[in-house]
């Protein structure tokens, strides 16, 4: 992502986990969108390697089912 393309986007995080960042964020004297751009970058390939929701093993895909159904 280009580094001037900035969005305002709204995340919503359990209320422990969004104190710890914010600790974080104090502790590094960092914004709380700064300590999760990095985060991101630092797992993005790890959450990568998890399957979607239609990666299942025995899962139908969903379209393959109203495909069916039709």
């Amino acid at each position: 992502m280009a580094g001037s393309d900035k969005r305002k986007q709204s995340l919503y995080f359990p209320e422990d986990m969004l104190k710890e960042i914010q600790e974080e964020a104090n502790r590094q004297d960092r914004s709380l969108s700064w300590i999760v751009q990095k985060a991101w970058k630092i797992a993005r390939k790890e959450i990568m390697k998890y399957p979607s929701v239609n990666e299942f093993p025995g899962e139908d895909d969903e379209k393959e089912k109203d495909k069916d159904e039709a």
